[in-house]
């Protein structure tokens, strides 16, 4: 089976939400669930100053624009292209061109599925950065993010740390 990779769409300017919408409707309509895996309008938190008040609002990252995750083949590409409010995949003349890795990285979505081999409860060793030879018990693993929390004795307290997958050793 061929790879899922993620792709730009550009679509109308505000009709972001609904492109992601009607692409999410045609996908369990034609049951492509296993072709597109994922459709997603980037968002950040932005504060606003208004009238004196300080407000923290979630603006688009990148209007006009929806990224999604799919397998790409005449089926996905048809769905995706012919959509209302799609204007086209982003990329040279009409063929698409998924992110790279470098790409994926600043908008918070990992492209490998990281498996780890310790759980909460288990202790590690911090084997790089700054937390460097210390030894914790894990509290949370967010695979997302791909960090695990544990708890380090600092100042004669247990205070939890978020530490990279690739900073940790299993202790088993």
């Amino acid at each position: 089976m061929a790879e899922a990779n993620w792709y730009v769409v550009h679509t109308y300017s505000g009709y972001e939400n609904k492109v992601k919408a009607n692409i999410e409707k045609t996908i369990e309509n034609r049951h492509l669930e296993e072709e597109i895996l994922e459709v997603k309008v980037p968002m950040q938190d932005v504060t606003e100053l208004k009238n004196g008040a300080r407000k923290t609002v979630q603006k688009k990252m990148f209007p006009g624009y929806v990224l999604i995750n799919m397998i790409m083949n005449d089926d996905t590409w048809y769905v995706v292209r012919n959509t209302r409010g799609v204007t086209g995949f982003v990329g040279p003349g009409s063929k698409p061109v998924p992110l790279t890795e470098a790409e994926m990285k600043p908008l918070g979505i990992k492209m490998e599925n990281m498996t780890v081999d310790f759980a909460e409860g288990d202790t590690i060793a911090v084997v790089a950065g700054v937390w460097k030879d210390t030894v914790g018990v894990v509290q949370r693993i967010d695979y997302g993010k791909q960090t695990a929390t544990i708890n380090v004795e600092l100042f004669g307290r247990e205070t939890p740390v978020e530490i990279s997958f690739a900073e940790v050793r299993s202790m088993r």
